[in-house]
């Protein structure tokens, strides 16, 4: 049993550490390291998304310190994307709809975290009221998976050519934290602080610090990215086909 606390333990700051490096929250990681650990998430629900917003809020600081921040990415996301994200918080699925769409969720950072991320190209000016649609969708999308939604928002944000890859980092850091209040402010869930549940808090926190740090200053850890992408692919396999 205590194996398997400090596994766990272990598994969430690798999760915090990665996604902080590339401007995440690490929400839809934690879900995953939870579901392979068979911890039931829904009372934990609130204190993932307080976690996605200081890891997240960690890392908008770092990248915008370093210069790669632009309002002109978000501002259209998050006017429409805040709404729907409180609202999305608000609709609760069936247990096995909800692991599915997860599961499904999943597969981006996946596909990401293997290097299948488009290529950078020139960069076009932003469409506002296409943003505004999408922003639309991923509130929508983040609010009912209980994510920040920046796994989705920053590959877009690349495969529109609309920012590379650090700036849509802090884009979508920006993009987690406020989403993330969204959703917990809709979410009337009591928040669980366990003793557990504190260690967890901690080692998602120590690993949002770090992963932002290096990921700011063009961190490479290809290797771990591998480790961590067997697990996300372990879990998304789970909540599809075994939940």
């Amino acid at each position: 049993m205590m194996y398997n606390e400090i596994l766990l333990i272990l598994s969430i700051f690798i999760v915090g550490f990665l996604y902080a490096s590339v401007g995440h929250g690490g929400a839809s990681g934690y879900l995953a390291i939870l579901s392979i650990f068979e911890v039931t998430v829904g009372t934990y629900k609130p204190l993932i998304l307080i976690l996605n917003i200081l890891v997240a809020g960690v890392g908008f600081i770092q990248f915008r310190r370093s210069g790669f921040f632009r309002w002109r990415l978000c501002w259209p996301f998050l006017i429409t994307s805040i709404p729907m994200a409180f609202i999305g918080s608000k609709i609760h699925l069936e247990e096995g709809v909800y692991h599915l769409l997860l599961g499904i969720a999943l597969l981006v950072p996946i596909i990401r975290l293997l290097g299948y991320t488009p290529a950078e190209k020139e960069k076009k000016k932003v469409n506002i009221p296409l943003a505004l649609a999408l922003g639309m969708v991923l509130g929508l999308a983040s609010g009912v998976l209980n994510i920040g939604g920046g796994i989705f928002l920053s590959p877009l944000l690349m495969l529109l050519a609309w920012a590379n890859a650090k700036e849509a980092a802090a884009a979508s850091a920006l993009f987690i934290v406020l989403n993330s209040v969204s959703g917990l402010l809709g979410n009337r869930a009591p928040l669980q602080l366990d003793p557990g549940a504190a260690a967890w808090f901690c080692a998602a926190l120590a690993g949002g610090v770090s992963g932002s740090y290096f990921g700011s200053h063009r961190f490479k850890q290809q290797t771990v990215k591998y480790v961590l992408t067997a697990v996300l692919a372990i879990a998304s396999f789970k909540l599809i086909f075994f939940m």
